[in-house]
């Protein structure tokens, strides 16, 4: 809705009050982080972490209340908790819950995380056409973005638009017949997400759990790099089937590739496999190759982790170009050998799902392009 103002969505909430004092939740100091765009409203609530389960049906007031305001077609509010100075906390136990103890996302058959353990080394363009690469092969596909502070998925894919409202939930947006979801659909392009981590931790877990996604063979989260509140929520919430991680052979990189694939392992995810981007350079005019930040050093790592190899991507110029115009590599080239170095990753990637599923995976139908 055009002019819609962060003081008419305050009014609206002024209506909600908090059930067991009795005051609204804006007099309350509770609501922060509005974010609008269009008919697309944000929020968090903040609130004590001893009432954060009881207060979900005022969580859900909240977005009902910015609903009814003309023009608004949807509305996310998040429950953040602060936690107390004193006494301090216990270290956190970071063993995954028992998979029956985790929700499942509905209709989502395998999750598989993209991640890496610093920022640069290529993740987004990887889970992209990964991604892409899967539904080339016939799966039924849909691409998470969680990385909130740096979303980059909506441009790499070429969707636009927002998401629409289907009831209670979000209907993805769609991208090349993969279903796409991110943060960058609900706020503008150069607004930048000052939130705490609760925060971020409930906005993930809103977009798998609030989001329409349908029956998915398989479902690819693109993480932000390092290992923090993002990575312990998709870990610890989410039954994940895996992750697969993303660095370049430089040693700089892969001293934090190597942290991620000790987190993961600490919370008991598979780990699919290491893919080693920007691995070498070919020049295309005279065929010479270059290695720019050296080579084999992600494949050097698999062994060490006792992990598969999944792939070494070239660094070329034309997958920049092509992530940047929303164009994938594999189906803009699907014939260039960069494409093909992304379509055998989605073979691995596929094969060890059905390998983990116990050879009882969905088996993806063979598509023959004409």
């Amino acid at each position: 809705m055009a002019g819609l103002t962060k003081e008419q969505v305050l009014d609206a909430l002024r209506a909600v009050r908090h059930p067991q004092r009795g005051v609204d939740v804006v007099s309350l100091g509770m609501i922060s982080g509005v974010v609008i765009k269009g008919g697309n409203v944000g929020l968090s609530i903040e609130v004590d972490p001893r009432e954060a389960r009881s207060l979900e049906p005022l969580r859900r007031a909240c977005e009902e209340a910015i609903k009814r305001l003309p023009g608004v077609t949807s509305a996310t509010a998040v429950l953040t908790a602060e936690r107390p100075a004193a006494p301090p906390p216990p270290p956190p136990n970071l063993a995954r819950p028992e998979a029956s103890a985790r929700p499942a996302v509905p209709g989502v058959k395998a999750i598989v995380a993209v991640a890496s353990g610093k920022g640069g080394v290529g993740k987004s363009t990887t889970a992209v056409n990964l991604a892409m690469g899967l539904s080339v092969l016939g799966a039924r596909v849909g691409l998470l973005d969680a990385d909130i502070y740096g979303p980059s998925l909506p441009r790499m894919t070429g969707a636009a638009g927002r998401p629409s409202a289907s009831g209670n939930k979000l209907r993805p947006l769609e991208s090349y017949g993969v279903k796409v979801m991110s943060m960058g659909f609900l706020v503008d392009e150069d607004t930048p997400m000052i939130w705490r981590g609760p925060m971020v931790q409930s906005a993930i877990q809103q977009m798998l759990s609030d989001v329409e996604w349908g029956d998915l063979d398989v479902m690819i989260v693109d993480l932000p790099p390092g290992t923090g509140d993002a990575q312990l929520t998709m870990a610890q919430r989410v039954p994940l089937s895996g992750a697969v991680i993303v660095s370049t052979p430089q040693d700089i990189a892969l001293l934090d590739a190597r942290k991620a694939i000790n987190m993961f392992r600490k919370v008991d995810v598979p780990i699919l496999g290491i893919v080693e981007n920007m691995s070498y350079y070919c020049c295309p005019k005279c065929g010479h190759r270059a290695e720019i930040f050296a080579h084999g050093g992600a494949r050097r790592c698999a062994e060490r982790f006792g992990v598969d190899f999944l792939a070494e991507i070239p660094l070329d110029p034309e997958i920049r170009e092509l992530s940047d115009s929303g164009r994938p590599i594999v189906l803009a080239r699907p014939e260039s050998p960069q494409a093909r170095a992304y379509l055998d990753l989605a073979r691995s990637v596929r094969d060890k799902l059905t390998e983990l599923a116990g050879g009882k995976a969905r088996r993806f139908p063979r598509i023959v392009w004409l």
